[in-house]
């Protein structure tokens, strides 16, 4: 069992349609047939969407998704079109809405690794093999992988796993033109964003895309890019392969949840409990040190 411990009621907007609650934002459609995309402070975890927000986490992945959207415009385009708040949204939708375009998705996770860890690591164990990709013997949790390599996978609904798949089951659900597309994208966009977080003392071990066509056919970069919720960012100077490394995400919640404090087992049946506040705070420290650290820019105050 899974999925949201509490599920919020959408906020109501004069003029919007809502259209979905996802584990962290909240879709609709405007008058002009465009989405309008809000990123909330919910955190997931182990599958679960807590019953605790981390304050101003939303912002931070939608602010941070912007600036990677301009280090990434030669590359490839984004959905955005404006950043305005529409018209009689609630204030505290302000630095964490995006109004974009409505895209063809492709029904495919798009992954890139640079370093192995998570359920690559766990698959190479089994088989020395990621996504059906052959790596080298040797390798351990951290380890830097001998080229970037894309890693596939189906998208699951809330409260399930994301399972990935090979590269030829995608060519087969989509095309070989689209799936050579995809990859070639993912891993030109990979590309470059390592090297900038390399510069920033920061590894980009892996990170996830979504990808959809625009009406004239042309691939699109969507939802949120390279931000801690869809990326592993690890500190340079710290990183030691052998184990799992310290990360600029939710690792504090994850040791919470399974530590004896918490109380829980993330095994049965029962939801995850309200975390403590010292959890909360730390959580939204690493989000905003990511922010900060990565565009080299102050946090600002949305208040």
């Amino acid at each position: 069992m899974s999925g949201f411990v509490e599920k919020p009621e959408p906020v109501q907007v004069p003029g919007l349609v809502h259209l979905h609650t996802g584990k962290v934002r909240d879709l609709y459609r405007d008058a002009d047939d465009n989405l309008v995309m809000v990123a909330s402070d919910r955190m997931s975890a182990f599958d679960w969407v807590l019953p605790t927000e981390i304050p101003d986490k939303g912002r931070v992945l939608t602010q941070l998704s912007l600036w990677w959207f301009d280090q990434l415009a030669d590359l490839v385009p984004n959905h955005v079109i404006s950043t305005d708040l529409p018209e009689g949204a609630p204030a505290d939708w302000a630095g964490r809405t995006l109004i974009c375009r409505d895209l063809d998705m492709v029904a495919v996770e798009c992954v890139a690794r640079g370093y192995l860890t998570g359920s690559g690591l766990a698959e190479y164990e089994q088989t020395r093999t990621v996504c059906g990709l052959a790596l080298p013997e040797g390798l351990v949790d951290g380890s830097e992988l001998p080229a970037p390599i894309f890693t596939p996978a189906a998208k699951a609904a809330v409260g399930e796993h994301d399972e990935n798949v090979t590269y030829e089951e995608v060519a087969r659900t989509t095309d070989a033109e689209t799936a050579a597309l995809l990859r070639r994208t993912t891993l030109d966009v990979y590309g470059r964003a390592r090297d900038i977080a390399r510069e920033r003392g920061i590894i980009l071990a892996d990170t996830k895309f979504e990808f959809g066509f625009d009406k004239d056919g042309a691939l699109i970069a969507a939802d949120e890019v390279l931000t801690p919720d869809s990326s592993r960012f690890w500190p340079a100077d710290l990183w030691e392969p052998g184990h799992a490394q310290p990360s600029y995400d939710k690792q504090y919640v994850r040791d919470w949840l399974t530590s004896p404090a918490s109380g829980w087992d993330r095994h049965g049946e029962l939801p995850p409990p309200a975390l403590p506040q010292d959890v909360v705070e730390r959580t939204r420290a690493k989000y905003i040190e990511a922010y900060e650290r990565l565009t080299g820019q102050g946090w600002k105050s949305w208040t």
